[in-house]
């Protein structure tokens, strides 16, 4: 389980596309053809998911969309550990 001081990467089998302003993950370990296994980002999630980068902890980057968007610290630690949460269990990224 993460805690504030985490620090997570892209998994490799995971490549991030801009297409018409939004962002897709798309694993190239599965069925490209699989709907199921594409993921759309919105803004934020866009945005925490470049911070993703081996270096910063999970406490820096809630500083920085807390610097970003305007948003409550307390909402986004919350809502980061979800989506860290959420990108770790379809391995879009890993701890270390």
């Amino acid at each position: 389980m993460a805690d504030l001081t985490s620090v997570y990467h892209h998994d490799p089998a995971m490549v991030a596309r801009n297409i018409a302003g939004e962002v897709i993950l798309v694993p190239i370990r599965s069925n490209v053809g699989d709907l199921d296994s594409i993921y759309t980002l919105n803004e934020t999630a866009a945005f925490v998911w470049e911070q993703f980068d081996g270096v910063r902890t999970l406490a820096e980057i809630i500083a920085a969309v807390v610097a970003e968007f305007e948003v409550e610290t307390t909402q986004a630690e919350q809502d980061t550990l979800a989506l860290a949460a959420q990108l770790e269990s379809v391995q879009a990224i890993a701890l270390g």
